[in-house]
């Protein structure tokens, strides 16, 4: 592949994943801390990733690559992709909100593997030439990570402003794309939704072995996604800045242990590797428990470097071990399947559980124990519950306004009753600068994940066993 189509090609991942960076990590604290959405409504909201990744392959193998060159398809995708992004960044309620973050997510998912496939048309050796290209995708996320924590500081977790600069960077990569090398549809015949799923990959299933990892791999994936939904809530409750920013550790370490990987799978093999993958994510919950309860950042900032190992460990070595168990004519279908049962169904019922599991967790469901001072309404909202203290005790309510020049809000004041706390109906005043905002009970919601990666950790550790390509069972993959 020449120069030309090397560059070209690598604008166009850089394009494409500094779009999703750029609303993804600080989408969390917008939706909680300024439209007042519930934590089930945040899950709900992550969760619109892993449906369109669940449909786009219907898309992709039915109508892309059958009727529309890539190219074409992809600018036509980005360019309605950045309406819905500009349209949500408008949207005020959930009931608003949440279908257009699907239709956008639609729209972008499909365009992943349709992106992989154009550049795959241009070179001769994919094996080779692909991974230079790829990294642009993760040099991206930190660039757009670092460009939004920097540009917009505070406002990146409090205003819509990081959808509006995706739905920029999405306009851009449309126009973008329809300047790229003529890629014709590739597939002539019939596919039917068996071949999109790949399910002929379920014969696989008949060995007990491929049928305990693909278990494991969608049930690892409803604790990992609690690290996807809801740790820029978290960080931003820790009082940590630059959100978006300082969660690139988490990418500069995937670029760094992907590097470094062959060494560690020669000397592991698959199954240690997917247990050291499983084994750092119940690692960085406990690590983030600590940096809670002792008011300590380098915790949190150890849990989010794990990342690499995470990520690499766990999901990179399963298409390594899918490629090495799948016969040569459902190699394909097998790492659609394997896509599908992790990234689609399993991240869906994570996200999903994550949210309710936070909800459960946060104020008015329980009484909070750590509360995070308003310092001035630049950093308060209407609809926010708010903590204060009357008589020595804690008060707690929902602001209805905000007075700018007295720095004072006007609050519902809250009721304790036997299932929780419910709105009373009276009024007050506060200063506020007297005013602090209740935290979920993080010492709590990280553990569950956390034990839950331990659990599934130690039934495959002792149900999965491994043969390599001799017959021999063993580390050694």
């Amino acid at each position: 592949m020449n120069l030309q189509f090397r560059l070209r090609l690598s604008i166009m991942m850089f394009l494409e994943y500094f779009i999703w960076s750029s609303w993804y990590v600080t989408m969390g604290p917008y939706l909680g801390g300024t439209l007042n959405f519930t934590a089930q409504q945040i899950g709900f909201a992550y969760n619109s990733t892993a449906i369109a990744a669940i449909l786009s392959p219907f898309f992709v193998g039915m109508v892309a690559d059958r009727f529309f060159a890539t190219e074409k398809i992809l600018g036509v995708l980005h360019l309605a992709g950045g309406v819905l992004l500009f349209a949500a960044a408008q949207a005020k309620s959930f009931g608003t909100f949440y279908p257009l973050l699907i239709g956008h997510t639609l729209c972008y998912m499909p365009t992943l593997a349709l992106t992989n496939s154009l550049s795959f048309a241009q070179m001769k050796d994919p094996g080779k030439e692909f991974p230079s290209i790829r990294v642009m995708g993760t040099i991206s996320w930190i660039v757009a990570g670092l460009t939004v924590g920097s540009v917009f500081g505070a406002k990146a977790t409090t205003t819509p402003l990081p959808f509006q600069m995706a739905g920029v960077v999405s306009f851009l990569m449309g126009l973008y794309c329809f300047t790229l090398p003529h890629t014709p549809p590739r597939t002539t015949g019939a596919v039917t939704a068996r071949d999109v799923l790949g399910l002929d990959a379920l014969q696989l299933m008949k060995e007990k072995s491929f049928a305990i990892f693909v278990t494991a791999a969608f049930l690892i994936c409803i604790p990992l996604t609690f690290y996807f939904s809801f740790t820029g809530t978290f960080l931003g409750d820790c009082n940590v800045a630059n959100i978006a920013g300082k969660m690139t550790m988490g990418q500069a370490s995937e670029i760094f242990f992907m590097l470094v990987m062959p060494w560690f799978f020669a000397r592991l093999g698959v199954k240690w590797m997917l247990i050291a993958g499983m084994g750092c994510w119940a690692a960085r919950y406990l690590l983030f428990v600590q940096g809670y309860n002792t008011g300590t950042l380098w915790p949190l900032y150890l849990g989010l470097i794990l990342h690499g190992i995470c990520y690499d460990f766990f999901f990179v070595t399963a298409y390594i071990y899918v490629d090495k168990k799948a016969p040569e004519t459902i190699r394909g279908k097998a790492q659609g399947f394997i896509a599908f049962v992790t990234l689609g169904a399993g991240m869906f019922v994570g996200a999903t559980i994550s949210g309710i599991v936070v909800e459960q967790y946060s104020f008015p469901k329980i009484e909070p124990n750590k509360y995070a001072m308003v310092q001035d309404a630049a950093g308060l909202a209407e609809g926010n519950i708010v903590r204060w203290e009357a008589a020595g005790k804690s008060a707690f309510g929902k602001v209805k306004t905000i007075s700018q020049p007295d720095s004072s809000a006007s609050i519902e004041v809250y009721k304790k009753e036997s299932a929780g706390f419910v709105l009373s109906g009276e009024t007050v005043t506060q200063p506020i600068k007297s005013l602090g905002k209740p935290l979920p009970l993080w010492e709590k919601i990280w553990l569950l994940p956390a034990v839950g990666a331990v659990a599934i950790l130690a039934l495959f550790a002792f149900m999965f066993r491994f043969k390599d390509d001799s017959g021999k069972t063993g580390v050694k993959a």
